[in-house]
């Protein structure tokens, strides 16, 4: 999960950056650690027939069963809008994030993205991945592989000396070399005590701009690309992102911390790689 600019706005209201020791950087390892095994769960299930409550309710047991607590269900954002009802954020197709579990079956062709938050020992670990459901369109396989791309890019640029402008270019650069769209309204996050800390990261910007990164710094790096157009719109339910244009759109996140001036990646999709390399109802990427 990652803020809506207008909703948190980190930026304008100067919020202070928590640069975290090693002992809390390792306490948001073991958080990631327990996302990272939630969405190798999930993609064990992932298939077409089954339904997104289904994949939720398996997770919140999963999370609470290895001491952890799902950090967005019941997670507030404003006054006017309810507390985001379930332990997943599921997105379907065109759905960019934020999506809500229900009785909707996933079908042959879908992607889906999964964004799972968890809280254990006071720590937040934070991270996404978009699935294919069968057999996929090969130019949507594209939006997915570039997205994951774009991704990895982005940790590469996250060492000393650089700003977080470099990790935006990194990102933005790559989706749009492959003929895709960045949203513009969702960016990536700090995480630690808090869900979302300071500094935003947009996946779109300029090299040499923004905040200079530091060792300690632990960021939620989340590309979200849109096949289509960049523009989006929130759904009726307060929660749900979609494309304007209805066109499929993927998000993948890691958590990374800076560690004697390089990236070191806190979380990782290894459980997800080995559940979809025996699930022969999924597609790796």
């Amino acid at each position: 999960m990652h803020p809506n600019l207008t909703v948190m706005g980190f930026e304008k209201e100067k919020l202070p950056i928590f640069y975290k020791t090693s002992s809390e950087i390792e306490a948001i390892r073991e958080a990631a650690l327990l996302v990272s095994k939630t969405l190798g769960l999930v993609a064990s299930e992932i298939r077409a027939g089954v339904t997104t409550a289904h994949l939720d309710k398996m997770a919140e047991e999963f999370i609470r069963d290895n001491g952890g607590t799902p950090a967005f269900k019941g997670y507030e954002v404003a006054d006017d809008t309810p507390p985001f009802p379930a332990t997943l954020c599921m997105s379907v197709n065109e759905e960019v994030v934020h999506g809500i579990p229900s009785n909707r079956e996933l079908k042959d062709g879908d992607i889906l993205t999964v964004d799972c938050g968890v809280i254990k020992n006071g720590f937040y670990g934070d991270h996404a991945y978009t699935f294919p459901i069968g057999q996929v369109r090969q130019d949507v396989l594209k939006l997915l592989k570039v997205t994951k791309e774009c991704l990895y890019l982005g940790i590469e640029q996250a060492t000393i000396g650089k700003r977080v402008g470099d990790i935006s270019f990194a990102i933005q650069q790559h989706a749009e070399k492959n003929g895709f769209t960045i949203v513009r309204e969702l960016v990536g996050h700090g995480v630690g005590k808090m869900l979302h800390e300071a500094p935003e990261l947009p996946n779109y910007g300029k090299r040499g701009k923004g905040i200079l990164l530091q060792n300690g710094l632990v960021l939620a790096i989340e590309p979200m690309i849109n096949f289509g157009k960049k523009d989006v719109r929130q759904l009726s339910d307060g929660w749900t992102i979609v494309t304007l244009d209805s066109k499929p759109s993927a998000h993948y996140e890691h958590n990374i911390a800076i560690v004697n001036g390089k990236p070191v990646i806190l979380s990782t999709f290894d459980y997800v790689d080995a559940a979809l390399a025996k699930n022969q109802n999924a597609v790796a990427v």
